[in-house]
């Protein structure tokens, strides 16, 4: 099976041929029954996962976390030590997963990068304007390749949500295409910011133009506006990246970001990943949180299941 999203273009290289054949496909795609979507994300949130297979699932989700933070007083100390808990997030159990990756600003990534030397944890860095996205193409561009230079493994871009929103598609999906390709080897999440797309049917839409346009993930939201995350649209883009594979055979990933700050949560996205995209989707390859307080959340469970009582407010660290 493919694994890289470049070969879709053969598969759907009429789609994309002109502005009108791209409107004409998105615009086609089957509307979304929104009472459906909802009462199906919430069934599916209704699931009990127990004893072992809650276990397996706290540490899946440990493993899928991307380690986040995006603050303006982010210092390359408040890095390092993100990074040192991104490779070992419990010090006191070694047996706990490391995380997927950290994820910073362009500037962070070279102590990003110091902090997880050797081990399996990525370093991801958001660009492209971040998080409005609201600048030149040539600048986003050069955001990117510093990124990327310094080190970066994984590109978090923001699409130009006002041309989207205006209906310009194909500027969209060129400036998907000039970002992957300015990424080279680093893998790219697109974010749709889904809190600003006002309707599922511009969810979907966003999910299949990002897809077409090659991005390695497709992702919810930046953290940074009031709508992030939520069941309803992430199981929208998990259909997605299912109904993208069954098409054109290409796999797609799926980040949800902002607002997954439990166990609970986290196991709740799981179960939609489960049911909807199926098992293959179930490893940090191709599902990822965004996130900054889940992990601690995550470890406090998995300690309780170990040893049947939680600890103080000292086990974790406060990020």
């Amino acid at each position: 099976m493919p694994t890289n999203a470049s070969t879709a273009a053969h598969t759907l290289s009429d789609v994309t041929a002109s502005d009108s054949t791209l409107r004409r496909f998105l615009h086609g795609l089957p509307g979304v029954d929104t009472v459906g979507l909802e009462a199906r994300a919430a069934s599916l949130g209704t699931r009990s996962i127990k004893t072992t297979a809650k276990a397996y699932a706290i540490d899946l989700a440990i493993s899928m976390v991307d380690l986040t933070t995006l603050e303006g007083a982010d210092t390359p100390g408040k890095v390092r030590a993100l990074g040192a808990k991104a490779v070992h997030p419990d010090p006191t159990d070694r047996t706990t997963p490391a995380t997927a990756a950290v994820c910073v600003y362009p500037d962070m990534v070279p102590a990003a990068k110091q902090a997880v030397a050797g081990s399996t944890v990525k370093v991801a860095s958001v660009a492209t304007a971040f998080p409005a996205g609201r600048a030149a193409l040539d600048v986003k561009l050069a955001d990117v390749r510093d990124a990327v230079a310094a080190g970066a493994d994984e590109i978090d871009m923001v699409i130009d949500r006002g041309a989207f929103l205006a209906g310009k598609y194909m500027k969209v999906y060129d400036e998907i295409v000039a970002v992957k390709e300015a990424s080279g080897a680093a893998r790219l999440k697109v974010i749709f910011e889904t809190g600003e797309l006002s309707t599922y049917d511009n969810i979907r839409r966003a999910s299949w133009l990002g897809m077409l346009a090659g991005a390695d993930f497709i992702k919810t939201s930046t953290g940074k506006v009031a709508v992030n995350a939520t069941p309803a649209n992430t199981l929208l883009m998990l259909e997605a990246v299912r109904d993208f594979r069954q098409q054109t055979g290409v796999q797609v990933g799926v980040k949800p970001a902002g607002g997954i700050r439990t166990s609970k949560d986290a196991i709740k996205f799981l179960v939609l990943v489960n049911e909807t995209a199926g098992e293959d989707w179930l490893d940090n390859h191709w599902f990822r949180f965004g996130a900054s307080s889940l992990l601690n959340d995550l470890l406090m469970q998995r300690q309780k299941l170990a040893t049947g009582r939680y600890s103080g407010p000292d086990y974790v660290t406060v990020d």
